[in-house]
C-alpha cells in the first residue's frame, strides 16, 4: 500500500488554534507558510521575535488545556486571524496590531496559578516551532492508531498538533526515517528528531478538558515520542494525496 499524505495543518498563533490547509508551498530552512507565525508571551517572558526562543516563554497547552480547543481562519493577504473556541464568540483581529484583543480574548483560559498571557509577538525570522531549527512534524495515522488502541478510546489527532499526516505506513515506521529523507509531492524533508511529548496530548482538542493518559499509553513502549520533526531540504508544492516515501 502506498503511503499518501492525508491532512496538512499550521497553527498561525503557537498553541492558539489550528488550520486546515490542501496544499502548501515549502521553502528550504522554514516551516509550513505561516506556521507558528505568532506567540503569546507570558507576563514573566521577555520574548520579543526577534529569535527563536524556548515554549516555556508562551501561553501553551501544556500549561492551560482550555487553549486546545481553539481553532483558527488566517487570511493571508490581509494578515488577520478569526479564532474559534466552544466558549468564547469568534474574534477575528490584526495579531501585529491588536494583540492585546486577543489577550482579553483568552482571559480565564490560562489558570491563575500559571503566568498569565502578557503580549503577541511575530517571529521575525522563523516560526516559534518547539525545536531550535525551523521543522516541519511529520505524523503517521497507523502509530496514531496503535496509540488509539492502547488507550482503548478513539483519538483526535489534534492532541499531537502535527504539520503533516500520512496514512498507508506501518505504525512507528516514522522513526525508521531518522537521518533521511522523505519525498512529499515536490519536496524533500531531511528528518531530524523524534518528537518528545509532554501533558498538551492529554488535552481534549473538542473540549478544552484534560481526560486520558497519553503519556502513559507512550510510556508502554518505552518512550514518550510520537511525530518526527523534518526540515525542508528541497522546495515544492505538497497537497493532499501525494505520494510519501523515504528516499
Amino acid at each position: 500500500m502506498t503511503a499518501r499524505l492525508t491532512q496538512i495543518w499550521r497553527f498561525p498563533i503557537k498553541s492558539h488554534g489550528r488550520e486546515a490547509l490542501t496544499e502548501a508551498q515549502l521553502a528550504p530552512g522554514q516551516t509550513l507558510p505561516w506556521d507558528r507565525h505568532w506567540a503569546v508571551a507570558h507576563e514573566h517572558s521577555d520574548a520579543d521575535g526577534s529569535r527563536w526562543v524556548r515554549c516555556n516563554n508562551f501561553s501553551i497547552g501544556t500549561k492551560a488545556p482550555l487553549l486546545a480547543a481553539i481553532t483558527a481562519r488566517l487570511d493571508e493577504e490581509r494578515g488577520v486571524v478569526t479564532l474559534s473556541h466552544p466558549d468564547r464568540p469568534d474574534l477575528t483581529f490584526d495579531p501585529d496590531s491588536e494583540g492585546e484583543r486577543l489577550i482579553d480574548w483568552t482571559r480565564g483560559f490560562v489558570p491563575e496559578n500559571r503566568a498569565q498571557s502578557a503580549r503577541v509577538v511575530r517571529g521575525e525570522t522563523r516560526g516559534f516551532t518547539d525545536s531550535e531549527f525551523p521543522s516541519i512534524t511529520i505524523g503517521n495515522l497507523s502509530s496514531h492508531r496503535a496509540v488509539e488502541q492502547r488507550v482503548g478510546q478513539p483519538l483526535s489527532v489534534h492532541r499531537w498538533r502535527g504539520n503533516l499526516w500520512f496514512d498507508g505506513g506501518a505504525p512507528w515506521e516514522e522513526f525508521d526515517w531518522m537521518y533521511r529523507e522523505v519525498q512529499i509531492g515536490e519536496a524533500v524533508l531531511h528528518v531530524r528528531e523524534r518528537t518528545d511529548r509532554c501533558l498538551a496530548t492529554h488535552n481534549n482538542p473538542d473540549t478544552g478538558t484534560r481526560d486520558h493518559d497519553v503519556l502513559g499509553a507512550l510510556d508502554s513502549w518505552g518512550h514518550r515520542d510520537f511525530t518526527v520533526r523534518a526540515e525542508v531540504v528541497r522546495p515544492g508544492r505538497i497537497a493532499i494525496g501525494d505520494d510519501v516515501r523515504c528516499l
